[in-house]
């Protein structure tokens, strides 16, 4: 006898819900390549535009009369430019002599700077004497001291000299203050070229000197440019050392002179022939920038990355 089962009722089973793929990781990392480079953009016009503007506007006024540069800005005024501010510059040779002294100054410390930093960083990297830390240290710290907080022993020390009143005065003081820096440069510059070079070099008969002009100079050109560079343009903008230890208007380099640039009864500056000034005193800064760029980036990278 055969026993028959009741019928089980079908269980029906649900089909899984179809899930959507995942998106592939190429295209998230196109998405986030993306905002970066948003990002970026954003963040360099921003900043590009900071400084950008500022130079605009100096760029603007130079062209413009002291007359428009005082009044009210107007749109009807705006574009009323001449060239009488540079002409004046030219033929009266306002600037001609400060120019001349700013850059007889400037050349000298940035070579004289990059000389004695790159003797200095060479020392401090490959020759080990005693206390070579603490020295090299105690030369850092002076970086974080403002000269301006010295400036009354400087001036005295300079003026016992006979060295006020003098362009190789105030070479020597530009040196010295830019001289922490370029050694904390070069010191860095020499410390990431490998040793083996000077072992195959020494090998081979070569000196000191030889060794430090013919096989490690091309190597440390990035930081030395970046010594010189920023000596330059230190002692091309700077003011204060300038005023201080030149009393001789023969003698006053740029920043001085467009301090004292002046035209009109009752000291009344003329802007547009001050704006003019600061226009001629960019120029060699902006061209020599753009010369040692690559120099002045590899410098820093150097001196960042090996310590």
């Amino acid at each position: 006898m055969t026993t028959t089962l009741p019928d089980r009722p079908e269980v029906r089973r649900r089909s899984p819900r179809p899930q959507r793929p995942a998106p592939p990781r190429d295209s998230r990392r196109r998405g986030d390549t993306r905002l970066r480079n948003l990002l970026y953009v954003l963040g360099g016009t921003g900043a590009a535009l900071v400084f950008v503007v500022p130079l605009a506007f100096a760029l603007v006024r130079s062209v413009q009369p002291h007359d428009v540069v005082m009044n009210k800005p107007s749109l009807s005024t705006f574009f009323d430019w001449t060239t009488g501010n540079f002409t004046r510059i030219v033929t009266d040779g306002i600037l001609g002599r400060p120019v001349l002294n700013s850059l007889v100054v400037s050349l000298a410390t940035a070579a004289l700077t990059a000389l004695l930093a790159t003797l200095a960083g060479y020392g401090f990297a490959r020759f080990p004497f005693r206390a070579r830390g603490a020295l090299f240290s105690a030369l850092v710290l002076t970086i974080m001291v403002p000269f301006q907080a010295i400036l009354t022993p400087l001036y005295l020390e300079l003026n016992t000299l006979g060295l006020t009143d003098s362009l190789l005065g105030l070479v020597l003081f530009y040196t010295t203050v830019n001289l922490p820096f370029g050694v904390f440069v070069m010191r860095n510059a020499f410390a990431a070229v490998p040793t083996e070079l000077e072992d195959s070099a020494h090998v081979d008969g070569a000196g000191t000197l030889r060794m430090l002009f013919s096989v490690l100079r091309p190597m440390v050109t990035p930081g030395a440019a970046t010594v010189a560079l920023y000596a330059f343009l230190a002692s091309w903008t700077e003011f204060l050392g300038a005023l201080t230890f030149l009393t001789d208007q023969k003698l006053y380099t740029l920043p001085v002179s467009l301090a004292n640039l002046q035209q009109g009864t009752y000291g009344t500056v003329d802007f547009g022939l001050l704006a003019a000034g600061a226009v001629v005193a960019m120029v060699p800064c902006v061209v020599l920038f753009a010369a040692l760029q690559r120099f002045y980036v590899a410098g820093l990278v150097a001196g960042a990355v090996k310590g």
